[in-house]
């Protein structure tokens, strides 16, 4: 995660723009010919959308003619994308609201949503200005906070969560969320942990001696991704929800700087890097990357055929040959 300047009050950010005909602002490079199977090496990588302040989190809601949300974490809020309609937000603020709606305080790096996903019939975030796992119903938009503290300490600030098979939701807790980030005063935890979210909102923890990330699960919730200093690691996990054997999937010495990760219904990794979005498959063999003019930060497969990417303050895309797993509905 790239460091940024600290806020000193509400982000203002400017409009929405970007419309047909979209610009190419990246490339793809074939490292394996199996990638082809996954992505048409000369298909544009597109800006659809500019005007965030940071982007993250990107989720698909809805079959074909569905629509996209993404988190603007600093600016605070939620915003949904459509071809026909472009930007436009969707809810504000979405984290921190204030005792007078400013939906900013001094303590925080990122006020607003980070994480996203479909599930339990509407959306779940990872609510970092109030360090919290959080579920949003789609129609009213009302918030009901589902997850704030581990054994008696508030969570540092959830960034990224996936949806088990059997209902229960993994989510990491690094604190990017907080100004001085690791260093931060109002840290309750001396670790950054990957939890576990069951149905009945008891929480559990996975793991304390990660510094995770982005997490995602393969199409039968076997395994479990998650992001680290290291690189990524992955764990086994039975079908109740129970983690073991943790070992490191991809080494930093591959490629580094994960941030967000997706698991396409064929099992490959599409994971934040260095170079963009570097695609591994389920043997962690890396078949190529999507590389863009700026930093990426995550991605989420539409279920129009493309995959969406978060570039800092844009939201860009390519067509795909691999799909979203669908879970819950989505």
């Amino acid at each position: 995660m790239p460091m940024r300047p600290p806020l000193t009050g509400p982000q203002v950010a400017p409009p929405f723009t970007v419309s047909p005909p979209y610009a190419n602002v990246g490339s793809i490079t074939q490292l394996d010919p199996s990638l082809a199977d996954l992505i048409d090496v000369e298909t544009p990588v597109q800006k659809v959308c500019d005007g965030f302040v940071w982007i993250e989190g990107p989720v698909w809601i809805g079959g074909k003619d569905g629509y996209l949300l993404c988190s603007d974490p600093r600016a605070n809020r939620i915003v949904k994308w459509t071809e026909k309609t472009g930007g436009e937000v969707w809810k504000s603020p979405s984290g921190y609201e204030g005792p007078n709606q400013e939906g900013w305080a001094p303590n925080l790096q990122e006020p607003g949503t980070n994480g996203m996903i479909a599930a339990r019939g509407g959306l779940l975030v990872a609510d970092q200005g109030n360090r919290t796992v959080a579920f949003i119903d789609l129609k009213t938009r009302v918030k009901t906070h589902l997850a704030k503290a581990f054994e008696g300490k508030r969570f540092n600030s959830p960034n990224d969560l996936v949806l088990h098979p059997g209902g229960a939701v993994f989510f990491t807790d690094p604190p990017f969320g907080l100004l001085n980030i690791f260093n931060s005063p109002d840290r309750e935890m001396d670790y950054t942990g990957v939890f576990r979210l069951d149905p009945d909102n008891n929480v559990s923890l996975v793991d304390k001696t990660l510094r995770p990330n982005g997490i995602g699960l393969s199409p039968d919730g076997s395994k479990l991704y998650a992001t680290d200093s290291s690189g990524w690691v992955v764990f086994d996990v039975d079908a109740k929800g129970n983690t073991s054997n943790r070992r490191v999937f991809i080494p930093n010495t591959v490629v580094a700087g994960g941030d967000g990760l997706k698991i396409d219904h064929l099992g490959n990794m599409w994971t934040s890097s260095r170079d963009g979005i570097s695609i591994f498959n389920p043997q962690g063999k890396r078949l190529g990357y999507i590389k863009a003019d700026d930093r990426i930060s995550n991605c989420e497969f539409g279920a129009d055929g493309y995959v969406y990417m978060t570039s800092n303050t844009r939201l860009i895309r390519a067509k795909v040959r691999v799909k979203k797993i669908a879970r819950d509905g989505a």
